[in-house]
């Protein structure tokens, strides 16, 4: 699930913060820039974990802040596919079950990867499995804050850097604004025996 990354960037430390150890300066640079945040094709970076190399400071004219190139290790979220996770219900609708591991929700189960067959209760916002036994089929509820065991299946990372209007959404109306990607989405799967809601495997 999480990985450590090996990372190089340039960091810039304000003269106010020389009195302080470069290290924990640094440390304390990097990890306002990239926790939390997704790097394209990476994943989700949570932490520092150790840096690795210092390579000589400058300072360049106009600007008495010094910029140290850096090599360090990041820890990233970033499961590999087929890797099996448990997270918690986050909501269903009509694309499929929602999902949040409380770090990260953009995780998403599709129809065709429940358990069959499915079907959608409208009323109840809710995906159905309904389990045939020999008294017939039982309806078995994917409830919101439910935990579920799911496997990886797919994943997908979107550049969402800015860029500058085209000239078509330059004479678009401001309601029409695109709709937010998110920058990292996992797709899962519970269409096998053993996963979905762990209430389901759970011997009574």
């Amino acid at each position: 699930m999480f990985v450590l990354v090996e990372m190089v960037d340039t960091v810039r430390i304000p003269p106010w913060q020389f009195e302080r150890k470069l290290n924990d300066s640094i440390a304390e640079e990097l990890n306002k820039k990239l926790a939390n945040k997704v790097v394209y094709n990476v994943g989700l970076c949570i932490c520092l974990f150790d840096i690795t190399k210092l390579e000589d400071a400058y300072v360049f004219p106009g600007d008495g802040a010094s910029h140290t190139k850096v090599h360090f290790r990041y820890v990233v979220f970033h499961p590999f596919l087929d890797e099996i996770l448990i997270g918690k219900i986050k909501g269903c609708s009509p694309e499929g079950v929602h999902v949040s591991l409380g770090f990260f929700e953009d995780i998403l189960i599709p129809p065709e990867s429940l358990q069959q067959p499915a079907k959608f209760d409208e009323a109840e916002q809710v995906w159905v499995w309904e389990y045939e036994t020999e008294e017939g089929a039982h309806d078995l509820y994917m409830d919101t804050g439910e935990e579920i065991r799911f496997r990886v299946v797919d994943e997908s990372f979107v550049d969402t850097s800015p860029t500058g209007p085209s000239s078509a959404e330059a004479t678009s109306s401001s309601e029409e604004l695109p709709k937010k990607e998110a920058p990292y989405t996992l797709m899962g799967s519970i269409s096998e025996p053993g996963l979905g809601l762990l209430s389901w495997w759970t011997s009574s």
